[in-house]
């Protein structure tokens, strides 16, 4: 299996993330699992919607071409799933997006789920994106760290870049907990990493939930499936193929 997993971080000015989440992604993988990390140029490094459009842009042709190139599914390794409906539509392999998938498994896990994102701005477009996913009676609160992409790569290099980071964390799930949140999601792929060195990390009883290995897993879940008895997404509204000449348009304008 084959999976081609898209970050919406540079891989030069970003490689000690990008360096560790490559290793982090194949020690969750199966054994025959191959996962391809690839980045974007430029990343998603401004905090507004305006680049949220632009990389989901370039996000679905990658879809297209990890389609073509003969990868099994692909991944969508930023949480805010930019991209995630269109690329569902034009590509017959799975696609996962990291929100979606990780919001999901939450609900396993417990009956109120609380969001704790890297920057203040994120918090109404997780609120939307859980309205989007039919879960606002699930995922009730979300809070920030406002915490910068700078202060997250001293934090992959240095202890005490790191227990800052944790520390105002822990800050913000204290009240979510308090107000009875069940389960923890850092919202980003960055603290998710990060947070991958507490094992087993529970917050006054909530499991603080890693989603990037929910993400393969369900990765391989889906071409296990899709494989077995041919299950895909529903063509029938949200995710209906365009006509294959609209395609070509969207790939051929730049």
């Amino acid at each position: 299996m084959k999976i081609w997993y898209q970050s919406y971080t540079d891989p030069d000015e970003h490689r000690e993330y990008i360096g560790r989440l490559a290793k982090f992604l194949q020690s969750a993988a199966a054994p025959g699992t191959t996962i391809d990390l690839k980045g974007l140029v430029p990343s998603a490094k401004h905090v507004h919607g305006l680049t949220e459009f632009r990389c989901a842009e370039r996000v679905i042709r990658n879809a297209v071409q990890a389609e073509r190139e003969g990868y099994d599914a692909f991944i969508i390794g930023h949480f805010q799933d930019a991209g995630l409906n269109e690329a569902k539509s034009v590509v017959d392999i799975p696609v996962i997006g990291l929100g979606e998938s990780s919001m999901l498994y939450a609900c396993t896990l417990g009956r109120k789920i609380g969001l704790v994102t890297i920057d203040d701005v994120f918090i109404p477009w997780h609120e939307d994106q859980v309205i989007r996913y039919g879960l606002d009676k699930r995922v009730v609160g979300v809070r920030a760290i406002n915490t910068s992409l700078d202060e997250f790569m001293r934090a992959f290099a240095t202890d005490e870049g790191y227990r800052l980071v944790v520390e105002r964390f822990r800050a913000q799930v204290a009240p979510l907990v308090a107000g009875g949140i069940d389960v923890v999601l850092p919202a980003g792929g960055l603290p998710m990493l990060l947070l991958s060195r507490e094992k087993g990390f529970v917050v006054g009883g909530a499991p603080v939930v890693n989603g990037i290995p929910i993400a393969v897993k369900m990765a391989e879940a889906a071409v296990a499936l899709r494989h077995l008895n041919g299950l895909g997404v529903s063509r029938a509204s949200n995710f209906a193929k365009p006509p294959a000449q609209a395609l070509e348009e969207f790939l051929a304008t730049r």
